[in-house]
């Protein structure tokens, strides 16, 4: 088989690993619902208004407020997130079969949950199209920001460069041609090549660990609650810096 098919079989596999997920009830986080949840207990209402309508920073919100909330977003999750035995019971051969296996899903589905939250409360537009679909420019944005998660080359610095635009457009949602049109196209496709292999192999497990040498020693069966705090806390990390959380 050609370095190409093998590309593309990579990619094929990870992004039938997220739509699985993005399946999956609850996915989808609409932005506005999010945040008048998370603030309105916080904050008065004129702010969670003007936080809906720009941004939890330009509503006056201060980084110390942001982070907390973040930081509770992530306890919330890790919480939910049970043993995750595809790393250490994953089947061979499942990318051939077409079938993603339960615990995979489950583990991105919250993965997927997690960078839309961390995304809005740091001031990102809405990342979905108008009609919610999960069409291949969507799916790459999100490949983007797992590829931060992962500490994949190259994705912190494209999330960076975008996030640079999107304020400067002040744009309410990303336009569907967001990754065409800022020229991250071919990164976030590397990034799905990137962690594809990384799913289509038994050796993942030994990735993870050098990928996150403070779990190393906690890997058996599966990602614990410890890998979703430190992938998501290096998102939180990356996005507390960009300027659209400024």
């Amino acid at each position: 088989m050609t370095t190409e098919n093998n590309n593309d079989k990579s990619i094929t596999v990870f992004n039938s690993v997220l739509r699985a997920s993005l399946s999956l009830p609850g996915a989808k986080i609409k932005r506005d619902q999010f945040l008048r949840k998370e603030l309105s207990s916080r904050f008065e209402k004129s702010i969670v208004d003007r936080a809906i309508a720009e941004s939890p920073s330009k509503a006056g919100i201060d980084k110390k407020q942001i982070k907390k909330i973040a930081k509770s977003c992530i306890k919330y999750h890790r919480a939910g997130v049970s043993s995750v035995s595809f790393i250490a019971g994953l089947p061979g051969g499942w990318w051939i079969t077409g079938t993603v296996p339960a615990d995979l899903s489950q583990f991105f589905w919250h993965v997927i949950v997690i960078l839309q939250k961390l995304a809005y409360i740091h001031g990102w537009p809405e990342l979905f199209n108008e009609k919610d679909e999960i069409d291949d420019e969507t799916l790459l944005l999100l490949i983007v920001f797992i590829g931060v998660m992962f500490g994949a080359n190259g994705a912190a610095k494209a999330l960076g460069e975008l996030a640079e635009k999107v304020a400067a457009e002040v744009l309410k949602r990303l336009p569907q041609k967001a990754l065409t049109k800022y020229g991250i196209y071919r990164l976030a496709k590397e990034v799905a090549k990137w962690i594809g292999i990384k799913l289509t192999k038994e050796t993942f497990a030994r990735y993870l660990s050098k990928a996150i040498p403070v779990i190393s020693g906690f890997i058996s069966g599966g990602i614990t609650w410890i890998s979703f705090s430190i992938m998501s806390s290096r998102l939180r990390k990356h996005l507390q810096n960009l300027q659209l959380a400024s």
